[in-house]
Protein backbone atom coordinates (compact mmCIF):
# COMPACT_ATOMS: atom_id res chain seq x y z
CA UNK A 1 0.00 0.00 0.00
CA UNK A 2 2.73 2.20 0.11
CA UNK A 3 3.07 5.02 -2.25
CA UNK A 4 6.66 6.25 -1.76
CA UNK A 5 8.38 8.10 0.97
CA UNK A 6 8.25 12.11 1.53
CA UNK A 7 11.35 14.18 2.10
CA UNK A 8 9.39 16.22 4.93
CA UNK A 9 10.36 14.28 8.36
CA UNK A 10 6.97 13.99 10.57
CA UNK A 11 6.76 15.34 13.78
CA UNK A 12 6.38 12.83 17.22
CA UNK A 13 2.83 13.96 17.44
CA UNK A 14 1.72 13.93 13.85
CA UNK A 15 3.24 10.30 13.56
CA UNK A 16 1.56 9.08 16.18
CA UNK A 17 -1.86 10.66 15.32
CA UNK A 18 -1.54 9.19 12.08
CA UNK A 19 -0.58 6.00 13.26
CA UNK A 20 -3.75 5.87 15.30
CA UNK A 21 -6.52 6.96 12.21
CA UNK A 22 -4.86 4.99 9.91
CA UNK A 23 -5.24 1.73 12.62
CA UNK A 24 -9.03 2.93 12.74
CA UNK A 25 -9.81 3.02 8.83
CA UNK A 26 -7.51 0.45 7.54
CA UNK A 27 -7.87 -2.20 10.44
CA UNK A 28 -11.40 -1.61 12.43
CA UNK A 29 -12.77 -0.24 9.34
CA UNK A 30 -13.97 2.94 10.64
CA UNK A 31 -15.43 5.98 8.54
CA UNK A 32 -13.56 9.15 8.05
CA UNK A 33 -16.31 10.63 9.59
CA UNK A 34 -16.31 8.53 12.97
CA UNK A 35 -12.56 8.97 12.79
CA UNK A 36 -13.23 12.46 12.70
CA UNK A 37 -16.00 12.54 15.57
CA UNK A 38 -13.21 10.58 17.76
CA UNK A 39 -10.76 13.14 17.26
CA UNK A 40 -12.23 15.78 16.97
CA UNK A 41 -11.09 17.62 13.82
CA UNK A 42 -12.71 17.66 10.41
CA UNK A 43 -13.42 14.59 7.87
CA UNK A 44 -10.96 16.36 5.37
CA UNK A 45 -8.01 16.67 7.79
CA UNK A 46 -8.69 13.03 8.68
CA UNK A 47 -8.37 12.27 4.82
CA UNK A 48 -5.19 14.68 4.56
CA UNK A 49 -3.62 12.45 7.84
CA UNK A 50 -4.28 9.13 6.25
CA UNK A 51 -2.94 10.22 2.45
CA UNK A 52 0.27 11.80 4.39
CA UNK A 53 0.25 8.31 6.33
CA UNK A 54 0.69 6.14 2.66
CA UNK A 55 3.06 8.97 1.68
CA UNK A 56 5.38 8.93 4.56
CA UNK A 57 5.05 4.74 4.08
CA UNK A 58 3.41 4.60 8.01
CA UNK A 59 0.76 2.01 6.29
CA UNK A 60 1.57 -0.95 4.56
CA UNK A 61 0.12 -4.18 5.71
CA UNK A 62 0.79 -2.60 9.54
CA UNK A 63 1.00 0.53 10.83
CA UNK A 64 4.81 1.55 11.48
CA UNK A 65 6.01 4.48 13.72
CA UNK A 66 10.02 4.59 14.91
CA UNK A 67 10.48 1.94 17.17
CA UNK A 68 11.06 5.09 20.05
CA UNK A 69 7.72 5.52 20.17
CA UNK A 70 5.18 3.50 21.62
CA UNK A 71 2.26 4.08 19.49
CA UNK A 72 -0.38 2.45 21.23
CA UNK A 73 0.49 3.48 24.64
CA UNK A 74 0.40 7.10 22.66
CA UNK A 75 -3.15 6.77 21.19
CA UNK A 76 -4.58 5.33 24.86
CA UNK A 77 -2.73 7.84 26.51
CA UNK A 78 -4.09 10.43 24.40
CA UNK A 79 -7.87 8.87 24.86
CA UNK A 80 -7.76 8.58 28.51
CA UNK A 81 -6.78 11.85 29.38
CA UNK A 82 -8.62 13.85 26.93
CA UNK A 83 -5.25 15.07 25.70
CA UNK A 84 -4.26 16.72 22.19
CA UNK A 85 -1.54 14.69 21.79
CA UNK A 86 0.45 12.54 24.32
CA UNK A 87 3.63 10.99 23.16
CA UNK A 88 5.23 7.87 24.81
CA UNK A 89 8.58 7.30 24.79
CA UNK A 90 10.39 3.76 25.41
CA UNK A 91 12.04 4.00 29.03
CA UNK A 92 15.63 3.80 27.98
CA UNK A 93 17.22 -0.02 28.83
CA UNK A 94 19.72 0.92 31.18
CA UNK A 95 17.88 3.66 33.11
CA UNK A 96 17.27 2.94 36.70
CA UNK A 97 13.69 2.24 37.64
CA UNK A 98 12.85 5.05 39.85
CA UNK A 99 14.80 7.56 37.52
CA UNK A 100 12.67 10.51 36.56
CA UNK A 101 13.05 12.21 32.93
CA UNK A 102 15.04 10.20 30.79
CA UNK A 103 16.73 12.46 28.61
CA UNK A 104 15.69 11.46 25.37
CA UNK A 105 11.98 12.86 26.43
CA UNK A 106 13.99 16.75 25.62
CA UNK A 107 14.93 15.16 22.21
CA UNK A 108 11.19 13.87 21.17
CA UNK A 109 10.15 16.68 22.69
CA UNK A 110 12.45 19.18 20.72
CA UNK A 111 11.22 17.73 17.89
CA UNK A 112 6.94 18.22 18.79
CA UNK A 113 7.92 21.80 19.64
CA UNK A 114 9.19 22.03 16.09
CA UNK A 115 5.64 20.35 14.93
CA UNK A 116 3.92 22.43 17.32
CA UNK A 117 4.82 26.13 16.96
CA UNK A 118 4.10 28.33 14.00
CA UNK A 119 5.52 31.26 12.42
CA UNK A 120 4.33 34.19 14.84
CA UNK A 121 3.92 32.00 17.75
CA UNK A 122 4.75 33.12 21.12
CA UNK A 123 6.44 29.81 23.16
CA UNK A 124 6.68 30.46 26.48
CA UNK A 125 9.18 28.29 28.40
CA UNK A 126 8.94 27.57 32.77
CA UNK A 127 11.86 26.30 34.39
CA UNK A 128 12.79 22.58 34.83
CA UNK A 129 15.93 20.13 33.80
CA UNK A 130 13.40 18.43 31.12
CA UNK A 131 12.65 21.67 29.28
CA UNK A 132 16.52 22.42 29.58
CA UNK A 133 16.95 19.07 27.90
CA UNK A 134 14.70 19.93 24.89
CA UNK A 135 15.68 23.69 24.03
CA UNK A 136 19.37 21.87 24.25
CA UNK A 137 18.03 19.34 21.29
CA UNK A 138 15.93 22.17 19.48
CA UNK A 139 16.94 22.24 15.69
CA UNK A 140 14.02 23.38 13.81
CA UNK A 141 11.74 26.16 15.08
CA UNK A 142 9.40 28.67 13.16
CA UNK A 143 10.05 32.03 13.83
CA UNK A 144 8.51 32.87 17.11
CA UNK A 145 8.92 34.71 20.15
CA UNK A 146 10.44 33.29 22.95
CA UNK A 147 9.62 34.14 26.90
CA UNK A 148 10.58 32.73 30.13
CA UNK A 149 7.44 31.79 32.20
CA UNK A 150 9.38 31.15 35.74
CA UNK A 151 12.05 32.43 37.12
CA UNK A 152 14.81 30.44 38.14
CA UNK A 153 15.81 27.88 40.41
CA UNK A 154 19.08 29.79 41.30
CA UNK A 155 19.83 33.32 39.84
CA UNK A 156 23.89 32.10 40.00
CA UNK A 157 23.42 29.30 37.31
CA UNK A 158 20.65 31.66 34.90
CA UNK A 159 23.80 30.93 32.07
CA UNK A 160 23.25 27.35 32.28
CA UNK A 161 19.80 26.71 33.03
CA UNK A 162 16.12 28.33 32.20
CA UNK A 163 17.72 31.46 30.68
CA UNK A 164 20.19 29.86 28.27
CA UNK A 165 17.12 27.76 27.62
CA UNK A 166 15.15 30.60 26.57
CA UNK A 167 18.17 31.91 24.76
CA UNK A 168 18.71 28.39 22.64
CA UNK A 169 15.39 28.80 21.45
CA UNK A 170 15.17 31.91 20.67
CA UNK A 171 18.42 31.23 18.25
CA UNK A 172 16.94 28.58 16.90
CA UNK A 173 13.47 30.61 15.84
CA UNK A 174 15.65 33.47 14.94
CA UNK A 175 12.98 35.65 17.21
CA UNK A 176 12.77 37.57 20.31
CA UNK A 177 14.00 36.37 23.78
CA UNK A 178 12.53 37.87 26.74
CA UNK A 179 14.14 36.09 29.45
CA UNK A 180 13.48 36.72 33.43
CA UNK A 181 16.81 37.64 35.72
CA UNK A 182 14.97 36.50 38.94
CA UNK A 183 14.91 33.93 41.27
CA UNK A 184 11.83 31.77 41.21
CA UNK A 185 11.26 31.39 44.75
CA UNK A 186 11.53 35.00 47.13
CA UNK A 187 11.58 35.44 50.62
CA UNK A 188 8.24 37.15 51.28
CA UNK A 189 5.26 38.29 48.63
CA UNK A 190 6.44 41.90 48.83
CA UNK A 191 9.88 41.14 47.69
CA UNK A 192 8.15 39.20 44.93
CA UNK A 193 5.81 42.39 44.13
CA UNK A 194 8.96 44.79 43.76
CA UNK A 195 10.66 42.43 41.28
CA UNK A 196 8.22 41.86 39.30
CA UNK A 197 7.55 45.55 38.92
CA UNK A 198 11.28 45.64 37.55
CA UNK A 199 11.63 46.74 33.71
CA UNK A 200 13.06 43.59 32.25
CA UNK A 201 10.29 41.45 34.26
CA UNK A 202 7.34 43.19 33.68
CA UNK A 203 8.45 43.09 29.90
CA UNK A 204 8.58 39.61 30.08
CA UNK A 205 5.08 39.08 31.99
CA UNK A 206 3.75 41.28 29.33
CA UNK A 207 3.70 38.62 26.86
CA UNK A 208 1.99 35.92 29.10
CA UNK A 209 -1.00 36.61 27.55
CA UNK A 210 0.08 36.54 24.19
CA UNK A 211 1.94 32.69 24.54
CA UNK A 212 0.38 30.30 22.70
CA UNK A 213 2.35 27.07 23.31
CA UNK A 214 4.28 26.36 26.36
CA UNK A 215 6.37 24.13 27.49
CA UNK A 216 6.13 22.89 31.03
CA UNK A 217 8.04 20.63 33.53
CA UNK A 218 6.20 18.28 36.26
CA UNK A 219 7.99 17.80 39.97
CA UNK A 220 6.87 14.93 42.20
CA UNK A 221 6.85 16.49 46.24
CA UNK A 222 9.85 14.88 47.16
CA UNK A 223 13.66 16.06 47.34
CA UNK A 224 15.72 16.18 44.30
CA UNK A 225 12.32 15.41 42.25
CA UNK A 226 10.65 19.04 42.76
CA UNK A 227 12.33 22.63 42.42
CA UNK A 228 10.08 23.82 44.76
CA UNK A 229 10.44 21.52 47.68
CA UNK A 230 14.03 21.83 47.59
CA UNK A 231 13.72 25.67 48.22
CA UNK A 232 11.66 25.65 51.40
CA UNK A 233 12.53 25.19 54.91
CA UNK A 234 11.68 21.50 56.31
CA UNK A 235 9.12 23.69 58.56
CA UNK A 236 7.51 25.20 54.85
CA UNK A 237 7.42 21.70 53.40
CA UNK A 238 5.91 20.09 56.65
CA UNK A 239 3.24 22.91 56.12
CA UNK A 240 2.75 21.85 52.17
CA UNK A 241 2.55 18.30 53.08
CA UNK A 242 -0.03 19.10 55.21
CA UNK A 243 -2.54 20.11 52.65
CA UNK A 244 -1.50 17.00 50.29
CA UNK A 245 0.88 18.19 48.56
CA UNK A 246 1.82 15.72 45.94
CA UNK A 247 2.46 17.62 42.90
CA UNK A 248 4.52 20.66 41.51
CA UNK A 249 4.59 22.59 37.97
CA UNK A 250 6.00 26.15 37.58
CA UNK A 251 5.53 26.62 41.36
CA UNK A 252 1.81 25.78 41.47
CA UNK A 253 1.59 22.66 44.14
CA UNK A 254 -1.34 20.09 43.55
CA UNK A 255 -2.88 17.11 45.61
CA UNK A 256 -3.53 13.76 43.76
CA UNK A 257 -6.42 15.06 42.94
CA UNK A 258 -5.57 17.91 41.05
CA UNK A 259 -6.84 20.46 42.94
CA UNK A 260 -4.28 23.30 43.26
CA UNK A 261 -3.15 24.22 47.30
CA UNK A 262 -1.02 26.34 48.76
CA UNK A 263 -1.39 29.64 46.81
CA UNK A 264 -0.10 31.90 49.36
CA UNK A 265 3.52 30.37 47.82
CA UNK A 266 2.32 31.66 44.45
CA UNK A 267 2.60 35.06 45.82
CA UNK A 268 6.13 34.73 46.57
CA UNK A 269 7.24 33.53 43.42
CA UNK A 270 8.24 34.64 40.21
CA UNK A 271 6.01 32.72 37.79
CA UNK A 272 2.92 32.59 35.40
CA UNK A 273 -0.30 32.51 36.77
CA UNK A 274 -2.07 29.00 36.84
CA UNK A 275 -5.10 31.02 35.11
CA UNK A 276 -3.05 32.33 32.65
CA UNK A 277 -1.79 29.09 31.89
CA UNK A 278 -5.07 27.43 31.39
CA UNK A 279 -6.10 30.26 28.71
CA UNK A 280 -2.70 29.28 26.79
CA UNK A 281 -3.95 27.23 24.00
CA UNK A 282 -1.25 24.70 23.89
CA UNK A 283 0.50 23.79 27.00
CA UNK A 284 2.99 20.43 26.90
CA UNK A 285 4.26 18.93 30.15
CA UNK A 286 7.57 17.10 29.34
CA UNK A 287 7.98 14.57 32.20
CA UNK A 288 8.46 11.24 32.54
CA UNK A 289 10.19 7.45 34.74
CA UNK A 290 7.34 5.73 37.56
CA UNK A 291 8.68 8.05 40.40
CA UNK A 292 7.08 10.85 38.58
CA UNK A 293 4.17 8.40 38.00
CA UNK A 294 1.80 9.69 40.19
CA UNK A 295 2.74 13.89 40.20
CA UNK A 296 1.93 13.68 36.00
CA UNK A 297 -1.12 12.10 37.11
CA UNK A 298 -2.03 14.90 39.53
CA UNK A 299 -1.41 17.42 37.31
CA UNK A 300 -3.36 15.94 34.11
CA UNK A 301 -6.32 15.75 36.42
CA UNK A 302 -5.75 19.64 37.01
CA UNK A 303 -6.71 20.59 33.33
CA UNK A 304 -4.09 22.97 33.05
CA UNK A 305 -1.67 20.52 30.44
CA UNK A 306 -3.17 19.85 27.43
CA UNK A 307 -0.20 17.45 25.77
CA UNK A 308 2.36 15.22 27.18
CA UNK A 309 5.52 13.73 26.51
CA UNK A 310 6.35 11.05 28.68
CA UNK A 311 7.71 7.15 28.81
CA UNK A 312 6.50 3.64 29.12
CA UNK A 313 7.17 3.25 32.76
CA UNK A 314 5.17 6.32 33.96
CA UNK A 315 2.22 5.60 30.99
CA UNK A 316 1.68 2.22 31.84
CA UNK A 317 1.21 3.63 35.59
CA UNK A 318 -1.32 6.53 33.99
CA UNK A 319 -2.96 4.10 31.82
CA UNK A 320 -3.63 1.88 34.95
CA UNK A 321 -5.10 4.56 37.26
CA UNK A 322 -9.19 3.92 37.46
CA UNK A 323 -9.52 8.48 38.88
CA UNK A 324 -11.00 10.30 35.79
CA UNK A 325 -9.26 12.91 34.09
CA UNK A 326 -9.82 16.18 33.51
CA UNK A 327 -10.18 16.94 29.55
CA UNK A 328 -8.16 20.03 28.65
CA UNK A 329 -8.16 19.92 25.04
CA UNK A 330 -11.51 19.51 24.82
CA UNK A 331 -12.12 23.22 26.66
CA UNK A 332 -9.67 25.13 24.46
CA UNK A 333 -9.92 25.76 20.72
CA UNK A 334 -7.71 23.85 18.55
CA UNK A 335 -5.01 26.13 17.25
CA UNK A 336 -4.77 24.50 13.77
CA UNK A 337 -8.26 25.77 13.85
CA UNK A 338 -9.96 22.57 12.11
Amino acid sequence: MSTGRSATRMGPAELVQAAAMARRFYLEGKSKIQIAEEFGVSRFKVARVLETALERDLVRIEIRVPAELDAERSDALRARYGLRHAVVVESPADAEADTPDPENLGEVAADLLGELVTEGDVLGLAWGRSTIHMAAALHRLPPCTVVQLTGVYDAGTAERGSVEAVRRAAAVSGGEAHPIYAPMLLPDTATADALRGQTGIARAFEYFDKVTVACVSIGSWEAGISTVYDMLTEKERAHYENLGAAAEMSAHLFDAEGRRIGRDLGERCITVEADRLRRIPEVVAIAGGRRKAEAIGAVLRSGLVTSLVTDTAAADYLLAETTPAAHPALDRADPDGV
